[in-house]
């Protein structure tokens, strides 16, 4: 195939057209064919196929990426793999239809998607098809950090220490609006065999579960940087403090988008510098929500180096651990039916609107590892199923920290009281009253504990324990005792 300045953009993880490294440099070699090409679950050979809760956005994430080129540029070209079709077969194809010799993408960095990638790159090689692949998602490659000695980073603080001040210091590059190529597209191209955005059936059909979603979220580059700027002006002078409280809006609420890649970590990162190099903010927010970033990179980092995160414990010693197979319990925990408020109201709020706040997130995960002594692989599947920012090494990364087994993570023995959890963080009980109006009228005293709430209290306030709402499904002093023995047979077994 001979060269020519026509090219393929592969969008994955990458929707969006600010500060996107693979679509600006295509540019630079011609007009662009813009790609999406969908795997579904039934041809992806790995056990981390997108979720449900994902699919609903990435549907909504397409059709704005879309109408962004469309404005621009060219349409985007949906495609769908078959058993019989793979993607390399898909844009050889494409290739030899329209004459292109490149294809660029952003890299991913799950295990199979590494994988994958790799064998992608030579068989497009065997075809004379160049691949440009950039680091996009990522504030550093995972294979640049090291230990003075030379092996990964196991704990977050060293690794934050070390590559604070090394993270890319790079512009986010612009819409390459200015390039005639992509302003005003000349070629016709053949994409006979591309799909509508809806035949990638990515949105759930019956029931449709996702009307609340729909009222709470709105995918899209557009929308995350609405939400950046709004964030910038006016919580991260309070994150600090602010990101704890689950009733308020305290937190960026950018984590799907990230998940999409609708906006840059490098774009954030360079914004927020700027900020603190202007005095623009007070430091201690700003440092915390830094750090919050650096979770993110590092559970991308622990992934890389070690590939069997979402499946193995990454301390080998919990491989000894006994955990509990309860169907009625894990069901309980799914549906927000424990008996403890705070916990139950996260997982409601997970359910309706495919989030949840994180200081919440910790309370459930170690709810049901602690108190309940279910294995976190049950806990990280139905978040990778339920939440809009799945995203595998996040998820991993957390469960297993929240478990106790993870690189860094917080010590088995610290054991979230749901209770207090509740009384200290959302004191008014307004988030709980939200997320659990059958026990909206309870005082503040009581809305915490209501089995502790005397008789005439839940009589004015329609409650009938068991029926409207449940008992505790477990007493969590006793539960707390049950894991911590568990854990002394775990260090008894290794001596």
């Amino acid at each position: 195939m001979t060269d020519s300045k026509y090219s393929i953009m592969l969008f994955r993880c990458d929707l969006r057209l600010m500060d996107n490294a693979a679509l600006f440099s295509a540019n630079d070699f011609g007009e662009i064919l813009p790609v999406y090409i969908h795997e579904p679950s039934e041809n992806i050979t790995h056990d981390w196929s997108i979720g449900g809760a994902s699919q609903w956005w990435l549907h909504h994430s397409l059709q704005h990426l879309n109408e962004q080129l469309t404005s621009v540029s060219q349409p985007l070209a949906y495609f769908k793999t078959t058993p019989h079709k793979a993607i390399s077969s898909i844009l050889i194809n494409l290739c030899e239809k329209n004459g292109c010799t490149r294809i660029f993408w952003n890299r991913r960095y799950e295990p199979h998607h590494i994988e994958h990638d790799k064998a992608l790159k030579m068989e497009l090689k065997k075809h004379d098809i160049e691949v440009h692949s950039f680091n996009n998602n990522l504030l550093s490659e995972p294979w640049h950090q090291f230990t003075k000695q030379g092996t990964p980073f196991k704990v977050f603080t060293p690794y934050w220490r070390h590559c604070k001040n090394r993270f890319a210091t790079d512009l986010p590059v612009p819409i390459p609006l200015s390039k005639p190529d992509f302003r005003t597209p000349k070629k016709t191209w053949h994409i006979e065999d591309g799909l509508s955005l809806q035949e990638l059936e990515l949105l759930p059909s019956n029931p449709d579960w996702s009307k609340s979603i729909n009222v709470q979220w709105q995918a899209g580059e557009q929308s995350a940087q609405q939400k950046w700027e709004e964030f910038q002006e006016s919580s991260i002078n309070h994150y600090d403090e602010a990101r704890n409280i689950p009733s308020i809006s305290g937190t960026s609420l950018l984590s799907p988008h990230l998940a999409f890649g609708e906006i840059s970590t490098r774009q954030i990162w360079h914004d927020a510098t700027q900020l603190q190099m202007h005095n623009h903010t007070r430091t201690d927010d700003l440092n915390r929500y830094l750090s919050e970033i650096g979770w993110r990179e590092f559970s991308y980092y622990q992934l890389f180096h070690f590939p069997d995160l979402p499946k193995n414990n990454f301390n080998p010693r919990f491989d000894k651990f006994h955990w509990d197979t309860n169907n009625d319990l894990l069901k309980a925990w799914q549906q927000g039916k424990t008996g403890y408020p705070l916990v139950d109201a996260g997982m409601r709020e997970l359910w309706q609107t495919g989030y949840m706040h994180n200081r919440v997130r910790m309370v459930v995960a170690s709810f049901l590892c602690k108190d309940l002594l279910i294995h976190w692989q049950e806990g990280a599947k139905w978040f990778w199923d339920t939440l809009l920012d799945a995203d595998l090494a996040s998820n991993s990364a957390s469960w297993q920290w929240c478990a106790g087994c993870g690189a860094d993570a917080s010590p088995f023995f610290r054991i979230f009281n749901p209770i207090t959890q509740s009384e200290k963080f959302d004191a008014a009980g307004i988030y709980l009253r939200k997320w659990l109006p059958e026990l909206a009228k309870l005082s503040n005293k009581h809305i915490h504990k209501p089995w502790e709430a005397p008789i005439e209290a839940l009589e004015q306030a329609g409650i009938v324990l068991g029926k409207t709402y449940p008992y505790p499904i477990v007493d969590h002093k006793l539960a707390r005792l049950e894991a911590l023995d568990r854990y002394k047979d775990l260090k008894t077994l290794e001596s």
